[in-house]
């Protein structure tokens, strides 16, 4: 049986060191044998998605990697960053399904509880939150958004770190559901998929691991046949692929 292939897109570059610790995030147990997973950096360049500007250019960065996916060969495509990046470009551009971790989350969340907090790294990634957030219209659910301050660290992500970050991502989030009410925890980035295990088993309430949980609803999108509305998102008349893809992309 030929298996369902689904691309992962990392919305930065990843060297063999980072690619076996982003890869991590999906135990190959968690993947069913009929399907396949094959992750990918996106963009020439390093991001902390700390500003605007950043997020430019992982739109850019994650909108290249994904535009050829069918024609490709591939089943879905999921863009494995919690900023959802070009989420609707490619949408737009591709008839597979292509889903995100924090449109998923957020709304898994509701499923779960009332209200969610976002637990997350530092400060300046509350504006990826905000956004998405915004566009989905989900504010009424939101508890807060929690960070505990902590540059986040792009090639070793929480390794090395657990004694320190995961106490404090336990703090806040123990404070988003004792003092802002929420019912639901949602870690602010795929890059923190190591605290989850910590954290699950610690709080009072569910915890959820976007990344996984974004690629598990890629899984249930197959295997119904689920994909999309090309009313929400109409294909562009003309392709304008060679705007996005430099020479030899």
């Amino acid at each position: 049986m030929k298996k369902k292939r689904i691309k992962m897109i990392f919305p930065v570059p990843m060297n063999e060191h980072t690619r076996a610790m982003v890869e991590s995030q999906i135990p190959p147990a968690l993947v069913r044998p009929e399907f396949e997973v094959t992750f990918v950096g996106a963009g020439q360049v390093m991001t902390l998605a700390d500003s605007y500007y950043d997020m430019a250019i992982m739109e850019l960065a994650v909108l290249q990697a994904g535009l050829q996916a069918e024609a490709d060969g591939f089943d879905a495509v999921c863009v494995n960053t919690v900023s959802d990046s070009a989420l609707y470009a490619l949408r737009s551009r591709l008839s597979i399904p292509v889903l995100a971790p924090g449109q998923t989350a957020f709304h898994v969340a509701c499923m779960l509880g009332h209200k969610f907090s976002v637990v997350t790294m530092w400060d300046p990634w509350l504006p990826l939150y905000k956004k998405t957030l915004t566009e989905y219209g989900l504010w009424g659910r939101v508890a807060s958004l929690r960070s505990i301050d902590t540059r986040p660290d792009a090639q070793e992500l929480l390794a090395g770190k657990e004694e320190v970050v995961f106490a404090k991502l336990e703090q806040q989030a123990l404070k988003a559901i004792h003092e802002d009410g929420a019912d639901v925890i949602i870690l602010g980035s795929t890059t923190m998929h190591q605290s989850h295990a910590y954290l699950a088993e610690r709080l009072p309430v569910p915890v959820i691991n976007p990344g996984v949980l974004a690629y598990k609803m890629c899984e249930l999108f197959l295997d119904l046949g689920l994909v999309h509305s090309k009313h929400a998102f109409p294909s562009p008349e003309t392709l304008k692929d060679h705007a996005f893809l430099s020479p030899g992309t």
